[in-house]
């Protein structure tokens, strides 16, 4: 019965997928086009779809022990990244790609693949859950991920922190999260319209970002995916690593059923594609950047059942 739930849900995901890689397939997006959907799903949708989901579902001391589970991914990633170090070094990962293979090894896909998935396994109870990683995974990326994949230009590296750094953190889905927090804690309660408008156009969200995940894989060439050394770790990383780390940390540092399970299926997700943003724009190996998060992203489609099997 789990499994059946588990293989409709991502087929329900994969179904509204398609409808971006048809409609890429059919021209009816051009490169201008397609960029106002990733700007609509951060800037508008997915902050509304926080904000109301939070205050609608959460009170103020709730929110507790949400902050102390989110201890738990955060020093899984550590875990990871300290992994993908040593792993570069005894398996000479080529210079090259060494700062995609530390960004893929350790952080996930969390929203435009993370969020629908969670959504459609366990419904909106796991969203508080589901935006902890988030913010632990994004802080991660855009700090120590950022900084690593600069370096495989062979130019110095840039800062590990600094105003653009601060600015990619808190994103427009950081506020909205930040927001609602803010909101609950004060036990401030919003009007009805506002919350009804920001339901509706959250709403957008799910289907937006696997339109966009369609789209993207249409414009990927999926001929160049070959299966060598590196990409295998990676995959490993992904899908084997990160989410056994999550098992290990949860282990020392107990935390509810429905946390760990979303913490799991988070840490099993495949890479994340600002990977390929970064590396076009520090003018690294970008094709090697693209096969990375390709190759994760088609294989979730068989792993995401799988680890929904073994949480049940």
């Amino acid at each position: 019965m789990v499994l059946i739930q588990a293989v409709e849900g991502v087929l329900t995901l994969i179904l509204m997928g398609l409808v971006g890689y048809v409609l890429a397939y059919k021209k009816w997006f051009t490169p201008d086009t397609k960029a106002i959907i990733p700007k609509l799903v951060n800037y508008v949708s997915l902050p509304l779809f926080l904000l109301y989901s939070l205050v609608h579902a959460f009170h103020r001391d709730e929110l507790i022990h949400l902050v102390y589970g989110a201890l738990v991914p955060l020093i899984s990633m550590i875990i990871c990244f300290v992994l993908s170090l040593l792993l570069g070094k005894l398996l000479h990962i080529n210079k090259k790609h060494i700062g995609i293979f530390h960004a893929a090894f350790t952080t996930s896909n969390s929203i435009f693949i993370g969020l629908p998935v969670t959504l459609a396994l366990f419904g909106e109870k796991a969203i508080p859950y589901t935006l902890l990683y988030f913010f632990a995974n994004t802080t991660f990326f855009w700090t120590i991920g950022n900084y690593s994949l600069s370096g495989d230009s062979g130019q110095a590296k840039v800062k590990l922190f600094s105003r653009s750094t601060v600015k990619r953190i808190f994103s427009g889905p950081i506020i909205g999260f930040l927001t609602a927090v803010i909101l609950i804690l004060l036990n401030i309660q919003l009007p009805d319209f506002i919350l009804n408008a920001a339901q509706y156009l959250g709403n957008m969200t799910t289907p937006l970002a696997l339109i966009l995940i369609g789209i993207t894989l249409y414009g990927m060439d999926l001929k160049k995916i070959r299966l060598n050394r590196d990409l295998l770790w990676v995959l490993l990383g992904r899908f084997v690593i990160s989410p056994l780390s999550i098992m290990l940390v949860a282990y020392f540092i107990p935390i509810p059923a429905l946390m760990y399970k979303v913490f799991v299926i988070m840490a099993s997700l495949p890479a994340m594609v600002q990977i390929v943003v970064l590396s076009s724009f520090y003018k690294t190996d970008t094709e090697y950047a693209t096969v990375v998060v390709s190759a994760s992203t088609l294989l979730s489609i068989v792993t995401i059942p799988i680890f929904m099997l073994l949480l049940s």
